[in-house]
């Protein structure tokens, strides 16, 4: 999730402001909300934290002052630790929510989720809880085991054993002249030319890589180390010894060194900068006015009266659907089923990139969504590859699925790169695309709320490059295949099997020709959103998309696939809604609302419709699901335009009041 990172250095050679700094903004990449970092010297544990940006931080006067003023010519020796945020417990507008955390005489920055802290809580008592943050359990579960006497490894044991999901952690103690290092899932690396002085880490290689670049230490690129799960290192600040143990172990020169330095919070003077408030984490229920539901209920009849296929179950408002002499439509006719290539087939593709030297062998684009949680679990369970899982955070995954995401990288042990966007402008983007299509509402024009997500695809290819893959894996059930968005762009079906991305150059001219038309006529679409909007696009429909599906060769059986998630995993599930899919995707509850509201149908009707033709459901269970999966979800509605910041009672009554597709189709 966040990134962490840090320096020790007592060579003058090395210029230790200017690699702290560097090792600060590459590691922005994963997470750009907030920022902090603690020196420790031979008096103090200088800590300061802010809610800011790595680049912003840099160039602010505590960091000048205590790291370029000190540092930057001079023989002092340095230790230092940092962090970029992603917020995804305690809002980043409070210090107190922002890391490095200060407790128990220690300073501590952490990478991950403990997603089971609430019962934690409960047993390390609540009372001595300070912040929102599940980070500030580390310092509580080490101090209560150090101070029954435990050794610091026996410590650090424990706590793996207590916490559940992805935990990476740095640490600097009063009481302990170390820093130290522990992960249950690989997301740390570390440069140990202790002999000359010289001590770095990060959360990913390639950070560490371009730092050395930059630097002109390529002679150090090959001393790159992967700290596995399970292990835990101390480097001692005095002897500058380094240690590498396992969880339990206890390394020969961890010694108490009581009252030698003292923690320092720090503070920026004169700060004037705006300060962003966030209010992505409040999940409160929707107070849905009753006039509201009776509203909802009187479409509803409208929408179950449609006409719809008497094999599948989509309606006669659905694209450039038609109907035969039997009731039969034009998707059920045309529709070809998948011919899976099966198991032996993938397990003999997984064969031809096996490596023998430990190193990473797959990507796997990892969603915490359903299907990709399940991709993961397959290449590590099944076909016993090393993956290395990758996020792209826009703003919109939701801390559910960040939560999963947590579970199986930290149960697996695989290393997760998560990149971050820029999370508020992000967000602000899909502001002004929302309000300016409930200017001139159109259907076709709905994907511009998604469009910040498609950088995705983009950063696979990116990824695959610096970590020297070739394996790209994904885990995208082709029964979710939509043909109506872009059939509300005017573009027919082609009844081919392939990829949502899979549209020929005429289609894609047609879909920019719409798209056009559009912006032309609503000039509001015209705002700062549209370079992202383009770079979309291109992500999405113009680069080389090299991936492997795993449901090319596996057979799609939603039963498997969630046992497997909840029984193995403790996989969550959103309390609004019956079904397991989209729950990880903030934005799905709102359009699949508009869509159902306007056109009678969503997504969930298309999924259920190609379980069908597949021959997974009968046509009455599939109705029977996706009356249940279309209700409104009005919590996660009300989390998506809080999180983007428009009014929510104005945007349901503005939604509501558009002309309906089905008024002008009752039989």
């Amino acid at each position: 999730m966040c990134g962490i990172f840090g320096i020790i250095n007592k060579n003058p050679d090395f210029k230790t402001a200017f690699l702290f700094r560097d090792l600060f903004l590459l590691s922005e990449s994963r997470g750009k909300e907030a920022s902090g970092f603690a020196i420790k010297t031979q008096n103090a544990i200088k800590v300061f934290k802010t809610p800011f940006p790595a680049n912003t931080l840099v160039k602010g006067s505590v960091f000048n002052n205590e790291v370029f003023a000190e540092y930057s010519n001079s023989n002092k020796q340095f230790a230092g630790i940092g962090h970029s945020r992603l917020v995804t417990n305690g809002y980043e507008q409070y210090d107190i929510n922002n890391q490095p955390v200060i407790k128990n005489r220690m300073a501590v920055i952490h990478n991950g989720i403990i997603v089971n802290q609430n019962k934690l809580w409960q047993t390390y008592n609540t009372e001595n809880k300070t912040s929102d943050l599940d980070s500030e359990l580390i310092p509580e579960i080490l101090a209560h085991e150090i101070n029954s006497n435990n050794s610091f490894g026996k410590a650090i044991e424990k706590l793996y054993n207590e916490i559940y999901g992805m935990t990476n952690i740095a640490l600097l103690s009063e009481t302990y002249n170390n820093l130290f290092l522990a992960t249950n899932n690989g997301s740390v690396y570390y440069v140990n030319d202790l002999r000359n002085g010289l001590f770095i880490f990060a959360s990913e290689r390639f950070i560490l890589q371009q730092l050395l670049k930059k630097h002109k230490l390529t002679t150090l690129i090959d001393s790159i180390h992967q700290l596995k799960p399970g292990e835990f290192t101390s480097v001692d600040l005095e002897e500058f010894s380094f240690q590498l143990q396992t969880f339990g172990n206890e390394p020969d020169n961890i010694k108490h060194t009581p009252n030698q330095s003292k923690i320092q919070l720090l503070k920026e003077k004169d700060n004037t900068k705006k300060i962003y408030i966030n209010t992505s984490l409040e999940h409160s229920s929707a107070e849905v006015d009753k006039e509201l539901i009776k509203y909802y209920n009187q479409n509803k009849e409208k929408i179950d009266s449609l006409k719809r296929c008497i094999k599948c179950i989509l309606p006669e408002t659905f694209p450039y659907i038609e109907f035969d002499e039997k009731g039969v439509c034009n998707y059920c006719n045309n529709y070809q089923k998948i011919d899976y290539q099966g198991k032996d087939a993938l397990v003999k593709v997984a064969d031809n990139y096996r490596r023998k030297d430990g190193k990473p062998e797959c990507l796997i684009p990892f969603s915490g969504g359903r299907d990709s949680s399940y991709a993961l679990h397959y290449v590590v369970k099944e076909l016993g590859l090393k993956p290395i899982a990758y996020s792209y955070d826009w703003g919109m995954i939701t801390d559910l699925a960040r939560r999963n995401q947590a579970r199986l990288c930290g149960k697996l042990g695989v290393e997760h790169i998560l990149i971050s966007a820029d999370i508020r402008n992000k967000r602000e983007n899909i502001r002004k695309n929302v309000l300016a299509w409930l200017k001139k509402p159109d259907l076709g024009t709905i994907p511009l709320f998604m469009a910040g997500d498609k950088q995705y695809f983009y950063y696979i290819n990116i990824l695959m490059k610096q970590n020297n893959l070739s394996l790209s894996i994904l885990g995208e059930n082709l029964l979710e295949t939509t043909n109506f968005k872009s059939g509300f762009c005017g573009i027919k079906p082609k009844f081919i099997k392939g990829h949502t991305y899979s549209l020929s150059l005429a289609d894609k001219l047609k879909m920019l020709y719409h798209y056009g038309k559009e912006y032309i006529l609503n000039p509001a679409y015209i705002n700062s959103s549209l370079p992202d909007t383009l770079a979309a696009f291109k992500s999405y429909y113009v680069i080389k998309h090299q991936n492997l599906n795993i449901f090319d060769y596996l057979k799609w059986d939603e039963n498997i696939i969630s046992n497997i998630l909840l029984n193995e995993y403790d996989w969550e599930t959103d309390p609004d809604t019956k079904t397991t899919w989209r729950i990880g995707d903030g934005t799905a509850a709102f359009y699949n609302y508009i869509y159902y509201m306007i056109a009678g149908f969503t997504e969930n009707d298309t999924f259920r419709s190609n379980q069908i033709r597949e021959g997974d459901l009968t046509r009455d269970k599939a109705l029977e699901l996706s009356i249940k999966e279309n209700q409104p979800r009005w919590d996660s509605i009300l989390w998506y335009c809080k999180t983007i910041g428009v009014d929510y009672d104005e945007t349901i009554k503005r939604i509501n009041n558009i002309e309906k597709l089905y008024e002008y189709m009752q039989t």
